[in-house]
């Protein structure tokens, strides 16, 4: 017997608990398609429920979107099957209608929603829990009756019976199957949250095919090399970029190339560096992909001359850091995409935060990577990325986290180590702590090991030199620091507020008011605003160095009256306390005594 389909109502009806339900509480992308599919199709225009009119209408896109080049409809639709799927197995297994996508299209499709209700002892404890199927395997309930036409229900269900007496038993069977599901459904939940705290798996993937599953909060981009290109240059870029991949902890490198029979659509946070031939002899080019959609994030020729041995791994250097890490290209391209992950998202907040530097900023990332931790994240690169913000709190006095500590900020690096002995990311903020701490041996040690777990990094490279520097070491320090920041122009602010204090150490006044001017587009901070100061000075720009003292004094009125205490609080060796507070004191800047 065919049925018919669910009534309006009850397709509203499910489509709203569908939309504020636990499941896609999450996406607010998911939730957004599928109300606009339902809502579309329900008002009889299911035949504009095309990927460009979807990409237009949901997403934003323009009229020049190709789909065959942006698969952002692709993806999100996959995505939101999953997440059907996931409800009506979960959350919504007593829905009276199931709504689902169906494979090809973004027409949605209704069938009234099949309860399997306990015919004997083995079916109630074995099938109960089962994900329903609208088929002959159990009998559809709607409307507060059910239908007794499916032919594989149990014979105890199926005999016939007086038509008061039949409606009476079969809303017995259908309220105690009622129950059981309830009862059911809350161990399956409490299930599912205990297997996510602890890590266990969920998939977080769009499209026909699955990366493996892990935790949301555990996606990291997958990173492929495919070699098309032969040659000894050729091979030295390869085994280079290996290397390099290897000891980034912001990505997931896989050693083998990307599986040309996947779908392409499956894979919104994979991307692959392409080895293929120079336009000239000798010449090796490498082009960054992404395997979903086929862009080209980067495209970087090498000259014989520059893939030589001994050139070879500075110049990978600077291409994987301006891609893998999270101020690169490839956690760009998620971001703005708008398909990452909640740890990518995360990574991506933490990153603008040391761009910018506000106390705003820092409460949106801390209490993001904050989140994480609550949930159980396995991630070293979270705990450490919140442990240094965490210091960041104590050193700018920020409002959020409240009262944080040094101590608590030391629990979480160690935390970070622990996790991830080889991560290069937990030996820097360690590092970091230690500094802060006036461990400088130890921070010096760790930050040396950072730097060692990759130097195909220049952010861990940039992170030992300012360590060398703020530990006295001037003329150790400054040339690491120095050649990061020429090779990385997208760096962070503090490489120049770095890269200033060991330039002006070491005598190159020159260098040091170069690197002040860079301190110009973040926000106001005592420190960056007397670093400033000093630069323009040195430039003999008197206009702008009042301008600067004006600003520095109606901001930090407590820095001005004692500069010197600000330093000893950071930690600043001795000898470069002195010297920045008599550069100040000639501008004016600080208590004589």
């Amino acid at each position: 017997m065919e049925h018919a389909p669910p009534a309006a109502p009850a397709v509203r009806e499910t489509l709203e608990r569908l939309l504020a339900s636990e499941t896609f509480g999450r996406s607010e992308r998911a939730r957004r398609l599928l109300r606009y599919l339902v809502e579309r199709e329900q008002a009889g225009e299911a035949d504009r429920l095309k990927g460009v009119s979807i990409a237009m209408d949901v997403f934003g896109k323009d009229g020049d979107f190709d789909a065959s080049t942006d698969a952002v409809v692709r993806v999100q639709a996959g995505r939101l099957r999953e997440l059907l799927e996931q409800y009506f197995a979960n959350e919504g297994v007593a829905e009276p209608v199931r709504i689902a996508i169906p494979r090809g299209g973004y027409v949605p499709s209704y069938e009234l929603n099949a309860i399997r209700l306990p015919g004997d002892a083995k079916s109630a404890s074995g099938n109960i829990a089962q994900r329903p199927d609208a088929s002959a395997e159990a009998a559809p309930a709607a409307a507060g009756h059910l239908d007794t036409s499916a032919p594989s229900e149990p014979a105890a269900l199926m005999a016939p019976a007086a038509p008061a007496q039949s409606l009476t038993r079969q809303l017995r069977f259908f309220w105690a199957a009622m129950v059981l599901v309830i009862v059911m459904l809350g161990v399956l939940i409490v299930r599912q949250s205990n297997a996510f705290l602890d890590g266990g798996d969920t998939v977080e993937t769009a499209g026909t095919a699955s990366i493996a599953a892990q935790p949301t909060f555990d996606s990291l981009p997958l990173i492929y090399i495919a070699m098309k290109a032969d040659g000894a240059e050729a091979a030295r870029v390869a085994s280079s970029l290996r290397a390099g991949l290897a000891g980034f902890d912001t990505i997931d490198f896989i050693g083998r190339d990307a599986d040309s029979t996947r779908d392409r659509s499956a894979d919104p946070i994979s991307f692959v560096f392409e080895i293929v031939p120079g336009p000239a002899a000798g010449d090796v080019t490498v082009e960054l992909q992404s395997v979903a959609t086929g862009r080209v994030l980067l495209s970087r020729n090498l000259t014989s001359a520059e893939s030589a041995p001994g050139a070879v791994e500075s110049n990978i250097a600077s291409l994987l850091t301006s891609t893998v890490p999270a101020s690169g290209a490839i956690y760009s391209y998620i971001d703005q995409s708008d398909i990452r992950t909640s740890q990518i998202g995360c990574l991506v907040l933490d990153d603008r935060y040391y761009l910018d530097m506000s106390a705003q900023m820092h409460e949106i990332a801390y209490r993001c990577l904050e989140k994480l931790v609550s949930e159980g994240t396995k991630s070293s690169l979270v705990y450490a990325e919140l442990a240094a913000l965490h210091v960041e709190a104590v050193t700018a006095h920020y409002a959020y986290p409240p009262e944080a500590t040094l101590e608590k900020a030391m629990s979480l690096a160690h935390r970070a180590v622990q996790m991830g002995p080889m991560s290069p990311h937990a030996h820097r903020a360690f590092g970091y702590l230690n500094s802060r701490l006036g461990n400088t041996d130890e921070a010096i040690r760790l930050m040396r090991k950072a730097y060692e777990l990759n130097p195909y990094d220049l952010g861990m490279a940039a992170a030992y030199g300012y360590g060398l520097i703020f530990a006295g070491k001037y003329d150790e320090g400054t040339p690491i620091l120095g050649h990061a920041v020429e090779a990385f122009s997208g760096h962070p602010t503090w490489w120049d507020y770095g890269l200033f204090i060991g330039a002006f150490m070491q005598g190159d006044m020159k260098k040091a008011a170069i690197a002040s001017e860079s301190l110009r587009t973040t926000s106001s901070k005592s420190h960056y605003l007397a670093a400033r100061l000093i630069g323009a000075r040195i430039s003999g720009r008197e206009k702008l160095a009042r301008e600067l003292a004006n600003e520095l004094t109606a901001e930090f009125p407590n820095f001005v009256a004692n500069p010197r205490a600000t330093f000893v609080d950071r930690k600043y060796p001795a000898d470069l306390t002195d010297r920045l507070v008599q550069s100040l004191r000639a501008a004016g800047i600080g208590n004589p005594s």
